[in-house]
């Protein structure tokens, strides 16, 4: 569905990716993890659209969306969350989510002004767009509250209604359960794998190995920005360049054997709980 071919960026003399190529499987979860100064969120960027790749290709479907900027990347069915939570707390959690359904209307200054046909319809669909993303992440019961009285991990649901509702076939989460607590986290990943289970393609960058080896079908990993190894939970946590990548060469032999294992005991539980969309 997503494909990318020898994607890459530089910034004056850094180049902060490199030789990506690879695709996103239509109806998977894919995680996207690394080691901090990765390139991760810049690789998130290029897929969106907010940076235009000084190599490469992009293509999703027969589209080649390359250089395409934000705005047409999304209205071609791509979203994006943020690392932080991007939303507008003095607005309403309803207000933020019909902002998102923008993207797919057409009106202008003088459909507003004169009450087109053209606004009435628009503005009924965002309305119902607005709703069904909410209810989705579970928050039609407080979409008429200011969005910043909200938790964090409810603000995290609100940036992800926002992306919803511009109606994406692809949906990447840059890091949603940063800055939440254990039992959010779990709250947010069983979302997160029922969004997946209705038919949206996922994508996410996370930290939390627990949530990413329990909930991702496939992954790929970034170091220097490039890829260094991708394939399932299992395949990923016994790659030697896995381990080399987050401890480095120097690393005490019994302290890499501890963190193979707790990547294969993640695995584990993966396998034990059974693939996450049945």
């Amino acid at each position: 569905m997503l494909a990318f071919e020898d994607l890459g960026i530089r910034f004056g003399g850094n180049q902060a990716v490199q030789g990506v190529t690879g695709r996103i499987e239509p109806g998977v979860i894919t995680a996207i993890i690394g080691p901090n100064g990765a390139g991760k969120s810049t690789f998130f960027n290029l897929l969106s659209g907010f940076y235009k790749p000084t190599s490469g290709r992009i293509r999703f479907g027969e589209q080649d969306i390359t250089g395409w900027p934000t705005h047409r990347v999304v209205a071609q069915g791509v979203a994006r969350t943020f690392q932080t939570t991007t939303i507008y707390k003095e607005l309403s959690v309803l207000e933020n989510a019909l902002l998102g359904h923008r993207v797919r209307t057409r009106a202008g200054l003088w459909d507003a002004l004169l009450g087109s046909g053209r606004e009435r319809r628009e503005s009924r669909a965002s309305l119902e767009a607005a709703h069904a993303a909410l209810a989705r992440v579970g928050l039609e019961g407080q979409a008429h509250l200011p969005a910043g009285s909200l938790t964090q991990e409810a603000q995290k649901r609100v940036s992800i209604a926002l992306a919803l509702a511009t109606g994406p076939k692809v949906l990447l989460l840059d890091e949603p359960a940063a800055g939440i607590n254990p039992e959010e986290t779990v709250n947010l990943t069983r979302t997160i794998r029922e969004l997946a289970a209705s038919g949206l393609t996922v994508v996410l960058i996370e930290h939390k190995m627990s949530m990413v080896m329990t909930l991702a079908d496939h992954i790929m990993v970034l170091h220097h920005g490039q890829k260094i190894a991708e394939g399932s939970p299992a395949e990923v946590s016994r790659d030697p360049a896995v381990i080399e990548a987050y401890l480095g060469g120097h690393a005490a032999p019994h302290i890499r054997d501890e963190l193979r294992a707790d990547l294969v005991q993640d695995a584990a539980a993966l396998q034990g709980r059974g693939a996450p969309h049945e």
